[in-house]
């Protein structure tokens, strides 16, 4: 079953309706929130989705509403005050990672002007270039991990089934040279 066809079932959970109907392969112009997209995405592994959706908020918070230049600047006492936050992934690799990738970005914004474009000028590349490139450039970026972070913001092609109601509204929101 698809997550298109499980979102359109009655017994899919309203986390995950939402989540598909509203977020799921919508692009997203914002850097901060592209880079929350890639923190969720890395919290997840080896977790459910459904999970890390419902501690979203939770996330927004302890990572300063993802503002990436905040993350690169974060210490000791931050990485002390996410190890211990029960509403969040209590991960040490994946704080750090995220601490990590928030320098790395804010590197990419300085060389391509966002993050967001520099995304840009590497599409389209196959899920298998991209990985290569996220290893290369980020922390705790595996083939699945980047997979979905590529899907969800609309990098990648297979986020929503062609029959799912969706997947005309994503693709209107696409530009051009990202069209499916």
């Amino acid at each position: 079953m698809s997550y298109c066809e499980y979102c359109e079932s009655e017994k899919a959970k309203e986390v995950h309706v939402d989540y598909h109907n509203n977020w799921y392969g919508f692009p997203l112009e914002d850097d901060n929130a592209l880079f929350g997209r890639l923190i969720l995405e890395i919290n997840q592994a080896g977790l459910s989705w459904e999970t890390i959706l419902n501690k979203e908020n939770n996330f927004i918070d302890a990572y300063s509403r993802y503002n990436i230049t905040a993350i690169a600047n974060y210490g000791d006492e931050d990485i002390e005050r996410l190890l211990n936050d029960a509403g969040i992934i209590r991960n040490k690799l994946k704080v750090n990672a995220a601490i990590y990738n928030a320098k790395q970005i804010l590197e990419l914004q300085k060389e391509f002007g966002s993050f967001k474009k520099w995304l840009d000028t590497n599409h389209p590349l196959s899920r298998e270039e991209w990985t290569k490139l996220f290893k290369k450039t980020f922390k705790f970026t595996g083939g699945e991990i980047v997979n979905e972070f590529l899907m969800s913001t609309g990098y990648l092609f297979g986020a929503h089934v062609k029959t799912c109601p969706v997947f005309d509204e994503v693709k209107l929101e696409m530009p051009k040279w990202m069209e499916l």
